[in-house]
């Protein structure tokens, strides 16, 4: 007969060899990283600027990515862990542990691949090497450049007041900002066109200093000097809201892709 105690040992090995089978088994399959995105673009865009999940619960999910902030405060990059929030004067500053976010998408950042860049290139041409890079379209890949940058063109979203407006109106109020000659790090995504309105379908970018002091959703930029990592994923865990006014948004309106492109500046 078997004692209690042996049947406790047997199960701690057996749980030991399924946890390290499990980590071996993401260790070699690169594609095994997740997204986790909290709410859907499809929501922004119908005003759901109001969201539950705090920074604090959102880096438990990951060290890179970006995002918002409740009342649509400005844009989020998180980068090595760290939550910057960046203003709408261009600013940024660290964000605080109970600050909330209607929409940010994290991942643990592994890069699979690096690609380095020592002439002059313009944002078509950065992202058209990426394309010619990735494995395939229909994977989630996390971009993040590092380097001189001659000109960022940017635009940060302004706080909203409620009843909120829609995205695309919001949008229409954004401070822009030009950087010249910045060394710094682009944070963002590729995601696939079958994710719009969940995601942000295409590239979706933020920019931060060398500083981490000022940022913003970028619409164009020149790479001067760099190099390109990314990191893919094959899996998206997506966090809903259980209240507030998602719960009674329209998520499926008309012209969703038209409405993105509006709202996020061509991308």
């Amino acid at each position: 007969m078997t004692s209690r105690h042996g049947t406790l040992d047997q199960f701690a090995t057996w749980t030991r060899k399924v946890i390290a089978h499990h980590g071996a088994t993401l260790a070699k399959d690169p594609h095994s990283a997740e997204v986790f995105q909290s709410s859907t673009m499809s929501a922004l865009l119908d005003g759901v600027y109001d969201g539950d999940i705090t920074i604090e619960e959102l880096l438990r999910h990951g060290d890179f990515g970006l995002g918002t902030f409740n009342r649509l405060d400005g844009e989020m990059v998180v980068l090595d862990g760290v939550c910057h929030h960046l203003h709408a004067d261009g600013s940024a500053t660290v964000a605080d542990a109970a600050d909330r976010s209607p929409f940010a998408a994290v991942t643990h950042f592994t890069p699979g691949t690096t690609i380095a860049v020592d002439v002059p290139t313009s944002r078509a041409d950065v992202l058209a090497l990426v394309d010619r890079t990735v494995e395939s379209p229909n994977l989630i890949y996390a971009i993040r450049v590092t380097g001189a940058l001659s000109n960022v063109h940017t635009r940060t979203v302004k706080a909203q007041t409620p009843p909120y407006p829609p995205l695309t109106e919001a949008s229409d109020g954004q401070a822009e900002k030009t950087f010249e000659h910045a060394d710094g790090v682009l944070v963002g995504f590729r995601t696939p066109e079958f994710e719009q309105g969940i995601s942000v379908a295409g590239y979706h970018l933020h920019f931060l200093d060398a500083t981490r002091t000022s940022g913003g959703h970028v619409l164009d930029f020149t790479l001067d000097a760099g190099h390109i990592e990314i990191s893919t994923a094959s899996e998206l865990h997506l966090r809903l809201p259980t209240s507030g006014a998602f719960l009674h948004a329209d998520l499926v309106g008309k012209d969703v892709s038209e409405q993105i492109h509006h709202a996020e500046g061509g991308y």
